[in-house]
């Protein structure tokens, strides 16, 4: 890293390189204050070379107590919630600094040791003490203001840092548990035909080679074309179409344009299934899925709609029993990873159960 770049990222303190204080800030901060408090008080005296032996002698003081309370007080007293005995060794700590600097000032400065008093002091007074008291309180609660802020900053960076990550952990986990899911069904599915001897093993074993490829190699980003997730659903389709053949009637919609349009890999998938689950699974007549992607700009808009046989006559049931009847870890799993992935205004999704028909209609925005 060249010196530049160094000193670059010493003197700025930003959310890249985590709000860290360094040593350079410290001389920084202290030397803009010492030459603006010499220049002040100067200014005031009308003697600058007076201003700058009094900040000579008091700015060690000044710097004690600060990095005695923010990191010896506080540390020790406020972070453990002992607030009576923060505030009683601070006072004290100031008081003994203030007789400190009287001393001082006394013997290497002058013997009027407080010029911006009202009157000529050379003794050590009780309006003294606490003007000087308050004078050292006031340049501790700004550092400590700072300090306190930037702490803020930093842990609010690792706390988002640490969130984020156990974000990204928890989807990763929540894409690995479909895939195993997804081919347990694909593979139930050609263990049906090799039983009864069909000559469509054969053509469902290539289609499904094809799926694996795609999971293995094609799901690990956290984004995925939407061009590529529909030719998957088109692939699971035409595996489905292979299993039933006339029995299944599938009409798929895709309108739209599909260009640069992005979202979580293998999303969609699982209500594909569902509709396979809750209709041709449990008929032996012909049965009807219909599935829709419409891309309006960047808003996908995708349902599933399968009639079911046997209808029962059911107008409301519970989240818990619909999230059971909806494809269990499947549905289960895509509702958390649209809770995880997706702010509550950027989805919106319905599963709804009819009597001759089970709907599920999902408005997502694409990244």
């Amino acid at each position: 890293m060249s010196l530049r770049k160094r000193f670059k990222r010493s003197f700025f303190l930003n959310e890249r390189w985590g709000y860290q204080i360094s040593s350079l800030h410290h001389v920084i901060f202290w030397t803009v204050y010492f030459i603006f408090n010499t220049l002040r008080w100067g200014s005031y005296y009308g003697d600058y070379l007076y201003s700058l032996k009094a900040n000579l002698l008091g700015f060690p003081i000044h710097m004690a107590l600060c990095y005695f309370t923010i990191y010896l007080l506080i540390p020790r007293f406020i972070y453990k919630r002992k607030f009576f005995w923060f505030i009683f060794c601070l006072i004290a700590a100031i008081f003994l600094m203030v007789i400190l600097k009287y001393e001082l000032t006394y013997l290497l400065i002058s013997n009027n040791v407080w010029p911006e008093g009202p009157e000529e002091t050379s003794n050590l007074s009780f309006n003294y003490i606490m003007v000087m008291m308050l004078g050292e309180l006031y340049v501790i609660s700004f550092v400590t203001a700072i300090k306190i802020t930037i702490d803020w900053m930093s842990e609010n960076k690792r706390a988002a840092k640490l969130e984020k990550t156990q974000l990204e952990t928890e989807l990763r986990f929540l894409r690995s548990q479909i895939s195993p899911h997804f081919f347990f069904n694909t593979l139930n599915n050609i263990y049906s035909l090799s039983l009864s001897k069909s000559n469509k093993t054969p053509e469902t074993i290539l289609k499904l080679s094809e799926l694996m490829r795609y999971l293995l190699y094609e799901t690990k980003p956290n984004l995925q074309s939407l061009k590529k997730e529909i030719k998957c659903i088109k692939n699971y389709l035409d595996l489905e179409r292979i299993r039933y053949g006339e029995n299944l009637s599938i009409q798929l919609k895709v309108e739209g344009s599909t260009k640069n349009k992005k979202l979580p890999p293998m999303l969609l998938i699982p209500f594909v299934e569902n509709a396979f689950k809750h209709g041709a699974n449990k008929s032996n007549k012909e049965i009807v899925i219909q599935i829709d992607l419409i891309i309006e700009d960047d808003i996908l808009y995708f349902r599933t709609c399968n009639s079911l046989p046997n209808p029962e006559e059911i107008t409301s049931i519970s989240p818990k029993d619909l999230e059971l009847q909806a494809g269990g870890i499947g549905i289960a799993n895509v509702k958390k990873r649209l809770r995880l992935g997706y702010n509550k205004d950027d989805y919106n999704l319905k599963i709804i159960r009819k009597e001759t028909e089970f709907l599920v209609d999902l408005k997502l925005k694409l990244k």
